[in-house]
């Protein structure tokens, strides 16, 4: 079993008096009394992640976001841009512990963008859990996932019309990543990018599996 705590990089940067980018990044660290060294080799991953993800937003986020302010016209405000990492816990027993995580980031315009992430861990062997490994990645079975996951679709269109793009059907199958998704008790969750198969009031679209 795995407990978990959260840890958190996070600043506010500024350009002279104004602040113009904030980022806070939440990431996890687990405890577990499976395998210590797989623990500890899970924990670097995340650990390491984080602060390539912080040296990426003082280096590059940053300095856009000042360049920005720099040419900004004078009296009008200036909304800071942001960069936000959270995490999910979505399954948590034995040695397997399931998680997404989404990062957010806003660099002016409408609104930000949300990248999801995920990863399913066996902490025995310290080995991130393929999709494999919870649904067999036949070309029948991939045909019925498609399948379910189009019928789900269109009993969400029947509630919500317009809550997914028309050609649906197609884009699920051209933008399916066999990396995106996480468990959670009784079932999987694969789930699609914004914009991959809907607009971006729908979010991150999620569609339910059957475990093996």
């Amino acid at each position: 079993m795995q407990t978990v705590t959260q840890k958190t990089l996070e600043d506010t940067m500024y350009y002279g008096d104004i602040p113009v980018f904030v980022y806070k990044i939440n990431y996890p660290s687990f405890t577990t009394t499976c395998d210590e060294t797989a623990g500890r080799a899970i924990n670097a991953y995340y650990a390491k992640r984080a602060m390539d993800t912080e040296e990426y937003c003082r280096n590059i986020l940053f300095a856009q976001a000042a360049e920005d302010k720099r040419y900004h016209q004078d009296g009008l405000p200036f909304n800071s841009y942001t960069l936000e990492v959270v995490y999910q816990i979505t399954y948590n027993a034995g040695c397997i512990t399931s998680l997404y995580t989404d990062t957010y980031t806003y660099m002016g315009g409408a609104h930000g963008e949300t990248k999801r992430t995920s990863d399913t861990w066996d902490f025995v062997t310290g080995n991130r859990l393929k999709l494999a490994d919870a649904y067999p990645l036949t070309p029948a079975s991939l045909y019925q996932l498609h399948r379910s996951i189009a019928r789900q679709i269109a009993k969400r269109l029947r509630e919500t019309p317009g809550s997914y793009f028309e050609d649906y059907r197609s884009l699920l199958r051209d933008t399916f990543n066999v990396n995106s998704f996480y468990l959670q008790p009784g079932s999987g969750v694969i789930y699609y990018q914004q914009y991959d198969i809907a607009p971006y009031s729908t979010g991150i679209p999620e569609f339910y599996f059957p475990l093996r």
